[in-house]
């Protein structure tokens, strides 16, 4: 290691005394901070080396690369040793106000801090932490609204949920009692339909037995006749005065009784606007109250809900229709 091998003198320029900041190489082998080396030369009115004087012909000189990387190996480990400067590897003991920055004694008295203002380290530290305090107290007081807010937010987070599960419950049972009203008003309107099915089917089996025996009576008067009519002619003369009686029947032709069908539109007509009236006998307008809950206070919000769906005059057929409809379509 570069530390192992040279001290902070071998690798101190000999004009600033600090370590070298990118060296050149001069003709005479002497190695020069080029900074340095061109201010003493504006200073020295002549171009020479500082340490053995000998005359520099060039206007630049190359960078010393070898001392440049030895030099940055040097006070990478330097500031590794912390504590000690970087600069000069002596313990750090105080602290420049000009830069703002921990310093050693060798720094105090370098041309770097020529006429700066310096103080204990401990004396400084003491003070930016009083600085610092006050500085951390709006923080504090940022980070607990913030505390309070996300407590607020998460209470919140947990009443939508509970609130969107309550909700849920109410309006499958709000619906179900639809459903149930729907199942119920079906099967009454279905029981309707089977009474006058059956009404009306015993009303024409009567009346289809009756017509069967009418007919069954017809058919065995026409056999007699025709048996008297293919009797002795004698016979059929004797008899003919019965026979003319009995082919005078008094059986009126049966005819379709009337409304002896099913009467439909007594069960469709309307059936979903009459459904609708009935339903609104369930249906009632009312104001639903929901309450917030935080942590420290309830908010009260009043707004207008429909538990089902709203309430219209029957004066209003048209509109009745049209909101039956969509209700009954979406149930």
């Amino acid at each position: 290691m570069a530390s192992k091998s040279f001290s902070e003198d071998d690798l101190s320029c000999p004009v600033c005394y600090n370590i070298y900041k990118d060296p050149v190489l001069l003709t005479c082998t002497h190695s020069i901070c080029n900074t340095c080396l061109q201010k003493f030369w504006e200073t020295k009115g002549s171009r020479e080396c500082p340490v053995c004087r000998t005359r520099c012909s060039k206007e630049e000189y190359p960078l010393n690369l070898v001392l440049k990387d030895l030099c940055e190996t040097f006070q990478q480990e330097i500031s590794q040793r912390a504590p000690f400067c970087s600069l000069h590897g002596s313990e750090l003991k105080l602290f420049c106000k000009d830069d703002k920055q921990l310093v050693c004694l060798v720094c105090r008295d370098s041309k770097l801090h020529n006429k700066h203002k310096f103080s204990p380290i401990s004396e400084t530290a003491l003070e930016r932490k009083e600085e610092l305090k006050i500085k951390l107290e709006p923080l504090q007081k940022k980070l607990d609204n913030f505390k309070q807010v996300k407590t607020t937010s998460d209470e919140t987070a947990q009443h939508i949920r509970v609130q969107a599960q309550h909700t849920e419950w109410q309006i499958k049972e709000e619906f179900e009692k639809f459903h149930q009203f729907l199942r119920d008003e079906e099967a009454a309107r279905l029981a309707a339909l089977r009474e006058e099915e059956e009404q009306k089917s015993q009303m024409m089996k009567k009346k289809i037995e009756k017509m069967s025996r009418d007919m069954s009576s017809l058919s065995d008067t026409i056999r007699s006749i025709e048996e008297e009519m293919g009797a002795d002619d004698i016979i059929f003369l004797q008899n003919y005065k019965t026979t003319v009686e009995r082919a005078r029947s008094t059986l009126l032709i049966p005819k379709m009784v009337s409304g002896a069908l099913i009467n439909v539109a007594k069960h469709l007509g309307n059936l979903k606007f009459r459904v609708w009236e009935k339903m609104q006998e369930i249906v009632q307008y009312s104001e639903f109250r929901s309450y917030k809950h935080t942590h420290k206070h309830t908010h009260t919000h009043t707004s207008s809900l429909f538990l089902s769906v709203p309430f219209l005059p029957a004066s209003s057929p048209s509109r009745l229709c049209g909101l039956h409809m969509n209700l009954l379509s979406k149930v």
